[in-house]
């Protein structure tokens, strides 16, 4: 099947259809810790955040979706205008198929026309690097959205599912070092849904990656997405669970902090704002989603598309109030509770 089959496949199953873990990400085994004196005005409190030394509107990044065939650009370009309006992060989904086909080279970039100050990542699998990138395919990447950072993502378990997976994984590692020599703009390395533990975080730090998305489980189950698929002829059903938990991955990641500088992305199960207060709370720097936005954007159009973060601003701003912050760097561990 050609990739452009698979990726509308994909939308239409994230959108459609019960791809969601039975597993939680464990955002529910904490709560916030009510402070019934938090002398602080809700004027006062402010949502800006940080990320890659860029300040943005809200600590959200808006995670890799679509792209590689004709629909995809109309998303893409929705998306990217609604991240230029709120001022968020996001990447564009895996561009594999533009170096395989230049002519899908223009649902990707786009996303430039339609969001020219935004920040936006470029994206490229895990699998695409054994063996090294060529020089020419790295700027092309990179050139055509005039990308801020480059996104790897790491599928090997969507992979299997996959009929047409790529299931060569030796040289991946090699791959990524190789890429973050050779770019001038961040490296990020994020999981698909199935986490990246500590282990796995230290090995690419020490390869020159500078963000983490961990990406845990609890959201989007790519594994369930590819065995619903109905060309799929040999679904594998048990692994459909398969994966650890978001939280897990935030809390184990973030013990790396004290022997590297980098920066973490929670995504994986991220459905409110609660989820992303929480993720910074356990240690995260952003937090990233993906299936709400675009569930939201075929839904409603952009208008649901701004109601949702309009939603999501103002909880934070009562979230942070009743904890006593004033902003989102004041957010700390100290303010959950294990439950």
């Amino acid at each position: 099947m050609s990739i452009k089959n698979r990726k509308k496949d994909h939308v239409e199953l994230t959108v459609n259809s019960d791809v969601f873990y039975k597993k939680s990400s464990g955002f529910e085994r904490y709560d916030f810790i009510h402070n019934a004196l938090p002398e602080t005005n809700l004027q006062d409190v402010h949502t800006e955040a940080v990320f890659l030394g860029r300040k943005f509107s809200y600590p959200l990044f808006i995670s890799s979706m679509t792209g590689g065939y004709s629909e995809a650009g109309a998303i893409n370009a929705q998306i990217a205008r609604f991240c230029e309006k709120w001022n968020l992060p996001f990447g564009v989904g895996s561009q594999r198929a533009m170096l395989e086909d230049p002519s899908e080279i223009e649902s990707f970039s786009v996303v430039r026309d339609a969001a020219p100050t935004a920040f936006i990542a470029a994206n490229i699998g895990g699998a695409q690097l054994t063996g090294g990138l060529q020089n020419d395919d790295i700027d092309l990447l990179i050139e055509s959205i005039r990308a801020n950072a480059i996104i790897v993502h790491l599928n090997p378990l969507q992979e299997f599912m996959q009929p047409e997976g790529d299931t060569a994984f030796e040289g991946i590692e090699k791959g990524i070092k190789q890429l973050a020599e050779r770019v001038q703009c961040p490296v990020i390395v994020k999981e698909t849904g199935a986490g990246i533990n500590k282990q796995c975080a230290e090995q690419l730090l020490r390869n020159g990656v500078k963000v983490i998305d961990v990406a845990g489980a609890g959201g989007t189950s790519w594994a369930k997405v590819e065995n619903l698929r109905d060309r799929q002829k040999n679904p594998l059903h048990n692994f459909n669970d398969w994966g650890l938990p978001t939280v897990d991955c935030i809390v184990e990641v973030n013990e790396l902090r004290k022997r590297y500088k980098f920066e973490m992305i929670a995504s994986g199960g991220i459905r409110s704002s609660f989820d992303v207060v929480k993720s910074l709370a356990l240690g995260a720097d952003f937090a990233a989603t993906a299936q709400p936005v675009i569930k939201a954007l075929v839904d409603g159009g952009p208008d649901a598309l701004d109601s949702l973060m309009e939603t999501w601003h103002r909880e934070t701003r009562i979230i942070l109030t009743l904890l006593g912050c004033r902003n989102i760097r004041d957010v700390t561990r100290n303010h959950l509770v294990e439950i």
